[in-house]
């Protein structure tokens, strides 16, 4: 009988062999999701960037087009400012000012440093000294909510609803105290914020524009100047303004956008005291300025009795903030209607 050849045992592959091939399939779907994903990352921020700058070069454009109408005086302005505006909506977050330089120039058409701030008397006294930090532009919950993250007492100044940022009244309502950035017109910016009062407007034209602010935020009882090189170096145009705010009980805080400043004339002819900021906190966007720019406010409130500091809510400014929490124990921290 002829034998029967033996047929080898098939056998099933062991679990662990499996787990290792399985492994190594799922590292592999890993490795190129992760390749996919860094090309798009790449790839996106790459298209983003041409779109900013493509976006940047309009804007610039379209400002040098208004500037030019405007001094012509021709008819092409009202659209001019309207395609400005549109494409400002549509790429407001690439035009929030890096500096405070926007806040200031000179009479030479280039941004300066800022003008300094009067002489006060030395105050000896045995109460702490106070400072109120002033953050200006605020128009964003995003603003917002990085400034009270702080959990200290800032006082927050809100620009007037626009285009860019029409929520600005709705989030100031929310807030116990806050205060109003009003714009004024500038010496040389282009990039204005919408109703901007300008030194050829009548007091009736003030008066109406302070009426709709106070409707926007009914609570307002403190203004500061947003820009204003040119405005506030006007007599007239100053007299105008504070004899509307008087109306409403509104006071005023000089933001100090230029040494020719008529503002302290003016509160003198009406017996009251002028208020003016005493620093700039974030003329140049570095932290380790910025906190050198908080010392110096600190200085300050411990040599005059009090201080007021005017900053912008950037990451910069806000991360100096929060780093000079025990700088900042050394005085109180109040708000503005604590100090005035």
């Amino acid at each position: 009988m002829a034998k029967r050849k033996k047929t080898k045992k098939r056998t099933t592959p062991k679990l662990s062999s499996f787990l290792f091939i399985f492994s190594w399939f799922v590292v592999g779907l890993i490795a190129a999701a992760l390749f996919v994903a860094i090309g798009y990352y790449y790839g996106f921020n790459e298209a983003t960037s041409t779109q900013r700058q493509h976006s940047q070069h309009t804007i610039k454009m379209l400002q040098q087009q208004l500037t030019h109408a405007k001094t012509e005086q021709t008819h092409s302005v009202p659209a001019l400012q309207d395609k400005l505006k549109a494409v400002l909506r549509e790429n407001g977050s690439i035009y929030k000012p890096k500096t405070a330089a926007h806040e200031y120039a000179d009479t030479k058409q280039h941004v300066t440093k800022p003008p300094k701030a009067p002489e006060r008397k030395v105050v000896h006294s045995t109460e702490r000294p106070k400072l109120a930090i002033i953050i200006d532009d605020v128009s964003f919950s995003r603003d917002v909510r990085a400034i009270k993250a702080l959990h200290l007492p800032i006082t927050m100044s809100f620009l007037p609803p626009s285009d860019r940022h029409p929520n600005s009244a709705k989030l100031a309502k929310k807030e116990p105290f806050y205060m109003v950035h009003l714009p004024l017109e500038a010496m040389h910016f282009n990039s204005e914020e919408s109703y901007t009062l300008r030194v050829s407007d009548t007091q009736k034209e003030i008066a109406s524009r302070i009426d709709n602010i106070k409707k926007l935020f009914p609570r307002v009882a403190y203004m500061n100047n947003h820009t204003g090189s040119k405005f506030t170096a006007d007599e007239g145009a100053v007299n105008r303004l504070i004899f509307t705010l008087r109306q409403h009980h509104i006071r005023f805080i000089d933001s100090r956008t230029t040494a020719e400043t008529k503002l302290p004339k003016v509160m003198q002819s009406y017996g009251s005291p002028y208020i003016a900021r005493d620093v700039f906190l974030d003329h140049e966007s570095n932290v380790s300025y910025i906190k050198k720019q908080i010392a110096l406010a600190v200085k300050k409130a411990k040599k005059h009795g009090s201080a007021i500091a005017i900053g912008h809510p950037r990451k910069e400014t806000l991360q100096a903030l929060k780093e000079s929490k025990a700088l900042l124990k050394s005085v109180e921290l109040v708000r503005i209607d604590a100090l005035i």
